[in-house]
This record gives C-alpha cells, sequence and structure tokens, in this order.
C-alpha cells in the first residue's frame, strides 16, 4: 500500500513537473517591471551585493546583474536553469547560484546592499520573509519583493473563495505597508504588475502546456484534476485581475526595530 501511494505520488508531482516544464518564469514577471523597481532604488553602491531569494528560472536575476553591475546571488529550494541563462548571457562570474530553503538562509551579517525576491516571498510569508531577512541587509539597504495582493476592498465571492484556500494570507496594498513598517522599513514606492507580466511568459504558455496534458492523461482522473486546478487559477485572473494582482513593494531598511508579531503565509510551494 504505501510503495502505492509513493508511486501515486511521485506520478502526480511529474504531473505538476509538466505543467510548469518549458516556463521561461515560474510565476507572474516581465523586465520593464523588474527594471521599474530597480530604477527606485537610490544610492546602491558600483558592484552591489544583491541576493535574490526565491529566483526560480532567473531572468530577473540576470537582469539584476545586468542592472546593477554587481554580484547576484540566486537562491532557491531546487536546481534551477539560472546557470544556462547566465552562461548565455555571459553573467557566470557575477551570478552565484545557490540552493537551498529560505526559512534557513545560509548568510550571516549585513552583507547585501538589496534583497529581491519576485512572486515568492508567500511562501515564508509577508511579514516573517521582511523580518527574518532584515539582518542581513547593510543599514539603509533595500528589501523588493512582488507580492499578491488585493487591490479593491470590495472583491466578488469567487476570487475571495479562491485565495481563501489558496493563499488565505492575502490582504491589501496598506496593509502590507503597515506590515512593512512594522517589519523596520520605510517604503520608497509602490506598483502593480502589469498584466502581460501575467500573460507573456507565465500563463500562456502554462496554458498551452495544459492543453497538451489533458490530452495526454486523459484516462487519468488524478492527473486531470491536478491540470484542470491548474486552468481554474487562469480564468480565475482573466475574470477578475482588476481586484487582485502583484504589487512590487519597494522598501528600505529603517533604524526602527521590527515590532514583535509574524504573520506567516500558507500557500506551500516550496
Amino acid at each position: 500500500m504505501e510503495d502505492r501511494q509513493r508511486t501515486v505520488g511521485q506520478r502526480h508531482s511529474n504531473v505538476f513537473n509538466e505543467i510548469h516544464d518549458g516556463l521561461p518564469r515560474q510565476g507572474p514577471g516581465n523586465a520593464a517591471s523588474t527594471a521599474k523597481a530597480f530604477a527606485m532604488l537610490g544610492g546602491l553602491p558600483v558592484g552591489a551585493k544583491i541576493l535574490d531569494v526565491g529566483c526560480g528560472p532567473g531572468l530577473q536575476t540576470v537582469e539584476l546583474a545586468k542592472l546593477s553591475g554587481g554580484e547576484v546571488v540566486g537562491f532557491d529550494i531546487v536546481q534551477t536553469s539560472l546557470s544556462e541563462h547566465a552562461a548565455k548571457a555571459s553573467l557566470s562570474e557575477r551570478i552565484r547560484v545557490m540552493v537551498g530553503s529560505m526559512f534557513v538562509l545560509p548568510f550571516t551579517g549585513e552583507n547585501f546592499d538589496a534583497i529581491w525576491s519576485e512572486g515568492a516571498i508567500y511562501i515564508i510569508g509577508f511579514e516573517k520573509g521582511l523580518k527574518d531577512w532584515r539582518p542581513l541587509l547593510k543599514p539603509e539597504g533595500y528589501m523588493v519583493a512582488s507580492h499578491l495582493s488585493w487591490l479593491k476592498l470590495e472583491v466578488p465571492d469567487e476570487p475571495k473563495a479562491f485565495w481563501a484556500k489558496n493563499y488565505p494570507a492575502i490582504t491589501t496594498i496598506d496593509d502590507n505597508l503597515k506590515i512593512a513598517e512594522g517589519a523596520g522599513y520605510r517604503c520608497v514606492g509602490h506598483f502593480m504588475l502589469p498584466p502581460s507580466g501575467w500573460w507573456d511568459a507565465y500563463y500562456l504558455p502554462l496554458e498551452r502546456n495544459l492543453r497538451k496534458l489533458r490530452g495526454k492523461y486523459r484516462d487519468d482522473q488524478q492527473a486531470l484534476t491536478e491540470i484542470n486546478g491548474a486552468q481554474e487559477e487562469i480564468d480565475l485572473y482573466r475574470k477578475h485581475s482588476a481586484y487582485y494582482g502583484y504589487v512590487f513593494y519597494v522598501l528600505q531598511k529603517s533604524a526602527a526595530k521590527p515590532i514583535r508579531a509574524d504573520r506567516a503565509g500558507s500557500r506551500p510551494r516550496e
């Protein structure tokens, strides 16, 4: 029985991997938004040190190396294609690839000029990530995170129910700014990722994968459930993108000590 469960679990872990196979990004984002957030950072030194947490394939990691002229550590729970992207951009000497959990970062001291996390801080929780990673920033260093947020106070039942199930920690922009202040940061600015950042390199290629996999797994109900779940998320954004989205929060470490209170996220994808 245990062997059968292990086989089933492995098969559907493989389905998840197939769903995301070959995607340029593992979540919403685009180069223009990375550059826009980076332009909001003031006074970064030449050769700045940047840590990209939850980097995934690392397109934004490569972009950060180009923009900063400095050294970037791309950090993720699994080995990704970042090394290949860095080599293709002739940036292997300035991009270091590391594998590990964001819950236990293997760094000490105030060593980074900026910490970056596009679409990944939800794994540890917005507040917990801001607080746990703050000691790694140099004085007045920057924290930049894109994070799922409500864009309006009144939200229809469908997206409200979906995110209550999949990411119950979602809250408004104003609430996230208050969390950031309590975590020991001042807000430099914030802006919403445009819809193209969801579609071009993420949802559209993801949807192409789903169409292929429906045929491959047409007789496998468990696999189809996973495939349909991914389609449900895409369809939800088509209908309700006015109510939620990824927001870039550009924050600067302040002298104020963090307020002691954690609000961890709960969408378990690491």
